[in-house]
């Protein structure tokens, strides 16, 4: 094979990771306040806004309830068609299943006698969306995994002239000293020249404080996305507001397990490999009338309500 051949497709390669460079702040920018946290009286709206005061109309088409008995492929990919892992944990469609009406995230499930590609010594499972979408509001409620792995709930595209990504949720609570600790991180790897020309990474990384040990229950997770900002939420309430200066490229939806050596998430002998990442639903919210009809059929077939 010519050295031009090669160089492609290791091109093509970085361009289809989805790789996260974050590296977690060490200091926490402030402590969350929930005393005014909202209640949930409906499950047709966000979180952080029960009356649809912004006037958002839930979308079938993205949204999943993952009642069924298997993965409804015909929104997801069941592993990640692009990125294998970060070493040294593979990703690998066995950790991946639909129980108690639940997404459920787990290691090592591959078959003992199936020998991994070197340097990878576990495997963890990751789902992507077959949609791309470009702004709207995406929530999902999730139990974080109780063992040094970071639970992931994200938006992300490469291609050749264009790679963004915003983290909804990307924690280890379970790693020493972690237990209260929010990491909010957006990227931009690249970007065209009429949407600020980026040709070097960089990042807008915060950490928050929580006043609760972040994986003993199950948490709600929001973001809202549109041309002017990127705002943040975790059980309804608002805790970061960025300005969005490149984030305008349609991304594809992942949730997944893994290793991340930034945040000292990384297997040992000690490590737990019965644990689990559950997620409930994830829901998508655009705003307008288009998807009126489809909203109103999705209430009535999977969250109840005529």
């Amino acid at each position: 094979m010519n050295k031009l051949k090669i160089g492609a497709i290791l091109l093509l390669a970085v361009i289809n990771t989805g790789f996260s460079q974050t590296k977690p702040k060490e200091r926490f920018s402030n402590e969350i306040d929930f005393s005014n946290a909202p209640k949930r009286v409906n499950n047709v709206s966000p979180l952080s806004d029960q009356a649809n005061k912004k006037n958002w109309v839930l979308s079938d088409k993205m949204s999943d309830e993952f009642d069924s008995k298997r993965l409804d492929t015909r929104k997801w990919h069941p592993n990640n068609p692009g990125w294998k892992g970060r070493k040294p944990t593979f990703f690998h469609g066995s950790n991946v299943s639909l129980k108690d009406d639940e997404l459920v995230f787990k290691i090592n499930q591959h078959s003992k006698h199936e020998e991994l590609p070197e340097g990878y010594t576990h495997t963890a499972g990751f789902i992507k969306s077959k949609q791309k979408v470009l702004y709207g509001y995406f929530e999902a409620e999730m139990k974080l995994m109780d063992d040094t792995w970071v639970s992931g709930f994200w938006a992300c595209l490469g291609t050749r002239d264009w790679w963004t990504e915003i983290d909804f949720c990307e924690n280890s609570p379970a790693t020493k000293n972690q237990q209260n600790d929010l990491n909010s991180n957006i990227h931009v790897f690249r970007s065209p020249d009429e949407y600020g020309g980026v040709k070097k990474h960089f990042s807008r990384n915060n950490k928050y404080k929580v006043p609760f040990n972040l994986l003993e229950d199950y948490h709600v997770w929001g973001i809202e996305w549109d041309e002017d900002y990127i705002r943040f939420y975790i059980d309804g309430v608002l805790f970061r507001e960025a300005e969005n200066t490149h984030w305008y490229q349609p991304l594809e939806i992942n949730f997944n397990n893994e290793s991340n050596k930034w945040f000292g998430a990384l297997p040992s002998d000690k490590s737990k490999l019965d644990q689990e990442f559950r997620v409930k639903y994830f829901r998508y919210w655009s705003k307008g009338k288009r998807l009126k009809r489809q909203s109103k059929k999705y209430a009535e077939d999977y969250l109840g309500i005529k």
